[in-house]
């Protein structure tokens, strides 16, 4: 099995599950609520320590009584948090998360008081142990700066890094992992309607790495250098119950797949089944 390090945040979510989503003014009752931990980087190593795998998180918490909640997830999900940076003051990062009974979408309100992990925190981590490392997109001045201190000390270690939303500096961070992990809302956001069209434009600009693209319901895409785009159908999903979390459950499908050196066509494949075995749930608990 794999030692592998998530770096990005963890949240605590407040999901209120509703019949339908609320109109402007509306005062809906809720089906049901629940408060667990959140987090993309977090969420993928949750999946990733289901098949085994020794996992680390570090980010920033603080102390506070909700931080406790977060801890406690990661211990039950045997998530090792040693590296992680705990603050006297601050606010845990929350996310409010309405989801739709009737078709399992997720509107996210999100609050955060800390400051991001840096540089300075990440170069106290001693790298020698890892096979795998994993970041979340957030300042990326800072994180340009872990990934090269990775690749020029560990060139042994996989990089791979999440790109999910439009943030200052991004083109800093395009040439240093190997594996880019694009969202749908990115490409969006640069104009872009169809995954196809976004990972061409993104070869030319990044023509030695490995480039990924989950697009919903017309399933994932992935563009290895010199070979022909590859491209995997979702599958069937009749009733999603919850797609929170469905993005980070399909980078965990990735990394496991190519830590068993599974080809890419065959990671695309378990990734995608893998994300929609959590659209038919509620959490990431008996997902392997």
């Amino acid at each position: 099995m794999a030692k592998i390090l998530g770096i990005g945040i963890a949240t605590l979510d407040i999901i209120n599950t509703v019949d339908h989503y609320p109109l402007e003014d509306e005062e809906l009752r809720a089906v049901s609520q629940q408060r667990r931990r959140g987090g993309n980087v977090s969420n993928t190593l949750a999946v990733l320590s289901q098949y085994s795998h020794t996992c680390f998180w570090a980010g920033v918490l603080c102390k506070e009584s909700d931080a406790e909640i977060i801890l406690q997830d990661f211990q039950q999900h045997n998530i090792d948090y040693q590296h992680c940076k705990v603050l006297d003051e601050g606010k845990v990062p929350t996310s409010y998360i309405t989801i739709n009974q009737r078709n399992g979408s997720r509107t996210i309100v999100h609050y955060r008081n800390l400051p991001e992990y840096n540089f300075a925190d990440f170069k106290k981590i001693p790298l020698t142990e890892f096979d795998w490392i994993h970041l979340e997109a957030r300042v990326a001045a800072e994180n340009v700066k872990m990934i090269l201190r990775i690749k020029q000390n560990h060139p042994e270690i996989t990089v791979s890094i999440e790109i999910e939303k439009v943030r200052a500096g991004i083109e800093q961070l395009l040439r240093v992992a190997d594996i880019y992990y694009y969202s749908k809302h990115f490409a969006n956001a640069l104009g872009f309607d169809n995954a196809k069209n976004f990972l061409s434009s993104r070869a030319a600009i990044q023509p030695d790495k490995v480039l990924l693209c989950a697009w919903g319901e017309q399933g994932a895409y992935c563009l290895v250098p010199n070979q022909p785009l590859i491209h995997q159908p979702a599958f069937s999903i009749q009733q999603p119950i919850e797609t929170l979390g469905a993005g980070d459950t399909f980078n965990a499908g990735i990394i496991q797949a190519r830590l068993n050196k599974n080809s890419w066509a065959e990671a695309l494949k378990q990734a995608c089944r893998l994300a929609a075995k959590k659209c038919n749930q509620q959490g990431f608990e008996d997902l392997v």
